[in-house]
């Protein structure tokens, strides 16, 4: 697809000759980082940045050959796919080069040091980490209980790989030429989760055999039709009957299909979802426990204590105090 030469022209946040200044506006995107020329070339450091709802769209290059060590991103994966150069990356164990043919996935909870070679123009998602986790449950239809890890380069020269290459620089080339496609909106939030799937599956990751294992098995129809049903009002009192009505089935043949295909119940279903968005909303320090409780529904805090510390092995007022590295004891 034919691209500008400098993609998302439209949304530069800086351009400069000075280390010193690129550092810090790049840091104030992403995260502090080490940031040093290597050799002789010139500093030309420009970046441009599209925010969305749970990912952002970025073009960044340096001029020189420049090293870069953020140490753990925390908040957030990064894609990054090389337009011409390339980059050696060490990211935890993994020691791989990134170019034009094949694009690093950088884990957040995993150490980071990179060596972008002169003149390497490079596009980068930036996706929310607990967004991505909270896709991934979805996709799996239960949580994931461990952090999602993505392991050497992403092959762009075939198949997903080359497929999620093809939508990054349609959705570039889109915001080129006209509103944003990501973010806000029906149409946003859909192009957010196609990029997330898409990842998901073009990539190596330790979640590969379970989600394969469910795309073998799929679901009937009216559970689909529960399932979204349920996601889409996880905050509002639901019954059986609800659920039943909405997917199209009764309520005795729903109960059925989720032992089946859940090993739960329908309300069992729900409760395990409005505690793992409770969980991530502790874990970000999004408010207080009873705040927290209410927003997704618990309105009786002790079951909801005793419900999440079977879950997660510790109390949620645990959880919001090691968000803010406070020390405690059970």
């Amino acid at each position: 697809m034919p691209m500008p030469v400098v993609p998302l022209a439209g949304y530069e946040l800086f351009r400069s000759g000075d280390l010193d200044e690129a550092r810090e506006r790049v840091a104030a995107v992403f995260c502090p980082h080490r940031l040093d020329m290597i050799g002789r070339g010139q500093m030309d450091a420009r970046q441009h940045h599209l925010p969305g709802e749970r990912l952002s769209l970025n073009y960044i290059q340096y001029g020189a050959k420049t090293l870069i060590a953020p140490g753990e991103l925390e908040r957030f994966y990064l894609v990054q796919i090389p337009l011409s150069g390339g980059a050696a990356i060490v990211n935890g164990n993994d020691r791989y080069y990134s170019s034009p043919k094949a694009a690093a996935v950088l884990n957040p909870h995993r150490p980071t040091t990179m060596i972008w070679e002169e003149g390497t123009r490079q596009v980068l998602v930036q996706i929310d980490r607990r967004a991505m986790q909270e896709h991934l449950s979805a996709q799996l239809g239960a949580q994931a209980d461990r952090p999602l890890s993505f392991s050497g380069p992403l092959d762009l020269t075939q198949g997903p790989g080359a497929a999620f290459r093809r939508l990054v620089l349609f959705l570039l080339a889109e915001a080129d030429a006209g509103p944003s496609p990501v973010g806000a909106g029906m149409l946003g939030r859909s192009v957010e989760s196609a990029l997330l799937s898409g990842l998901l599956e073009a990539h190596q990751h330790d979640y590969a055999a379970l989600l394969g294992r469910r795309r073998a098995a799929p679901r009937p129809r009216h559970m689909r039709l529960a399932e979204g049903y349920i996601m889409a009002n996880l905050d509002q009192p639901l019954t059986i009957e609800a659920i039943a009505e909405a997917a199209g089935i009764s309520p005795r043949g729903l109960q059925l299909a989720f032992r089946q295909h859940r090993d739960t119940t329908p309300l069992g279903f729900w409760r395990d979802q409005r505690l793992a968005r409770a969980h991530g909303d502790l874990v970000a320090g999004a408010g207080s426990v009873t705040d927290i409780a209410l927003r997704w529904g618990f309105g009786h805090f002790g079951r909801f204590a005793e419900s999440y510390r079977a879950r997660y092995g510790m109390s949620p007022r645990d959880t919001l105090r090691a968000s803010r590295g406070e020390f405690y004891q059970d």
